[in-house]
């Protein structure tokens, strides 16, 4: 059956519903195969191989370096005409961030015994998702407006994460405190987006960018409970 295709913003109300339907849709399912993953990850890979991950600054730094090229890669697919290619690219970047998350999901859970502390994340990640996506949906404000905010903050924390790695200071509390507030900000920005500059047929692409700015959020949240153990 074809799909329509028109701009969310032009799209008849029942239209919208469907979109946010399957977008949001999206978003849970690529969470939940993230949880798959990284348990298959953490039962199957070895303890010396999560250590080599984190022993030295140049091996994070490429990491770090893979997952951005990753990164571009997936949001290219996820938003290619081809519904496979799309799948494609959602699929490879929840396996991109069960990858990069390993090494910090397995400390989280030797410093609480358990998955307590990860839990505890997933739960504030949660409701501050749940609360910043009502504001959006629920106020007329215009969130364009943070795209700044967002590309000059990301450039800024990204060189912050790369000097600390090369000259091996550590980023403190309040380097993730702003990186809770920018992945925020990208949330309000990118939940904004698919009101009005995504069309209905982009849903895939859409849960990406809202999946992506999920899992900062709860990266840095998982940082400052981690810092109080």
């Amino acid at each position: 059956m074809e799909e329509h295709n028109m701009m969310v913003i032009d799209a008849p109300d029942f239209e919208k519903a469907v979109f946010y339907r399957k977008t949001y849709l999206h978003v849970a399912l690529a969470l939940l195969a993230f949880i798959f993953a990284e348990s298959i990850l953490l039962m199957t890979v070895p303890g010396d191989v999560i250590l080599w991950m984190i022993s030295g600054k140049f091996i994070w730094l490429f990491l770090i370096g893979l997952f951005w090229l990753g990164s571009t890669v997936s949001d290219k697919l996820a938003f290619d005409p081809s519904r496979e290619k799309q799948y494609l690219g959602l699929g490879f970047y929840v396996l991109l961030e069960a990858i990069i998350f390993l090494p910090m999901i397995a400390i989280a859970t030797a410093y609480s015994g358990g998955g307590d502390l990860v839990m505890q994340a997933a739960i504030i990640t949660l409701f501050m998702f749940t609360g910043l996506t009502a504001v959006v949906f629920f106020t007329r404000t215009d969130f364009s407006f943070l795209r700044t905010v967002i590309v000059v903050g990301g450039l800024v924390s990204l060189g912050t994460i790369v000097a600390g790695a090369i000259f091996g200071f550590d980023l403190g509390l309040w380097f993730s405190v702003g990186m809770v507030v920018l992945a925020s900000a990208s949330i309000l920005y990118q939940t904004d987006r698919i009101k009005s500059q995504y069309n209905t047929n982009q849903y895939v692409g859409a849960s990406l960018q809202i999946f992506a700015s999920v899992m900062l959020l709860f990266w840095y949240i998982l940082r400052i409970l981690m810092s109080r153990k």
